[in-house]
């Protein structure tokens, strides 16, 4: 019987192959890249367990098995820099994520299309900015002499030099990343807005139901799989906060809460040349990544009956 399904499965597959043959060779390139990319590089993830000499073979010569794995374990500095990480990542989840969400539905109840059209490019447009613009942007407008400050003297007569100090990186950093992000995260979600039969909203103004109830009962779990799918992939890289702007903003004056593994492993790796023991730490931070995922998909499969797999 089992070999009789895998048959049958089989031939279902090569029909929906020959018969939307054009579809799948769209997928061509996007698997090449992906395959040249993502999982040829991970091949070098063997230098982790092995001694990696500048010059030699780049599979690294002697095996040295979990010593590199040891050595961050024993670390202070790494453990800290993790605590940031984690610290930086769960307020990007906790503030960054729902942001779109909630400005989608905002839109979603203007009524006038072109003020709804001119909020939404406007929102949009940060970020197709250069990391390098938007960075640059940061630092002038939180300098001691910049137009935040401005605004600080004006009410205060002193000046804060944010940048400077460690307990204001946290702040800017995430207020950056919903500035930047907002309008652009709320796009699948005005996409998804559109999906839901309008019938459903007649029937909850029958009931009786207000806009806000009709946004409780109607317009949440309309989109809540898009919500669950996105939360889901954003899990994944829930430790890989975002290394260029935090490389570009941060100092040695403020490493106590910008410095995380991302910037931890560009010192160590490249500027230090300790490959093999960046690569100890990546993988360890590229685990955690994948049990989160699984974690998450299997937590929302039981809660919510929605998942990826």
């Amino acid at each position: 019987m089992t070999s009789l399904r895998k048959e049958s499965r089989l031939r279902t597959a090569g029909a929906l192959l020959r018969k939307d043959w054009q579809l799948y060779s769209l997928l061509i390139l996007p698997v090449i890249y992906l395959l040249i990319f993502k999982y040829g590089p991970m091949i070098g993830n063997v230098i982790a367990f092995r001694r990696f000499v500048p010059g030699g073979s780049i599979f690294g010569e002697t095996w040295v098995g979990l010593r590199y794995f040891q050595m961050f374990v024993q670390d202070p500095t790494f453990w800290k820099v993790f605590g940031n990480t984690l610290m930086l990542g769960g307020l990007a989840l906790l503030f960054t994520f729902p942001v779109p969400i909630i400005f989608a539905l905002l839109l979603n109840e203007v009524k006038s299309k072109r003020f709804k059209k001119f909020v939404q490019t406007a929102s949009y447009l940060p970020h197709f900015l250069s990391i390098v613009i938007v960075a640059g942007m940061i630092l002038q407008l939180t300098a001691v002499n910049g137009s935040i400050n401005g605004l600080v003297a004006f009410f205060t007569g002193d000046n804060i030099p944010f940048m400077q100090r460690a307990e204001w990186f946290r702040t800017i950093y995430i207020t950056s990343e919903i500035w930047q992000g907002m309008g652009w995260g709320a796009i699948l979600y005005l996409a998804a807005l559109t999906t839901i039969d309008d019938s459903l909203y007649e029937a909850a103004r029958i009931d009786g139901a207000n806009r806000w109830k009709q946004t409780i009962h109607v317009t949440i779990p309309g989109i809540l799989p898009t919500i669950v799918t996105l939360l889901i992939l954003n899990m994944g890289n829930f430790l890989a906060v975002g290394f260029e702007k935090i490389l570009l903003l941060y100092n040695p004056l403020i490493y106590d809460t910008s410095d995380v593994i991302s910037t931890y492993l560009y010192r160590v790796g490249l500027q230090s040349s300790n490959f093999s023991y960046a690569t100890a730490i990546g993988l360890f931070e590229s685990l955690i990544g994948l049990i989160l995922v699984f974690t998450v998909n299997a937590i929302s499969r039981r809660l919510t009956q929605r998942s990826l797999w």
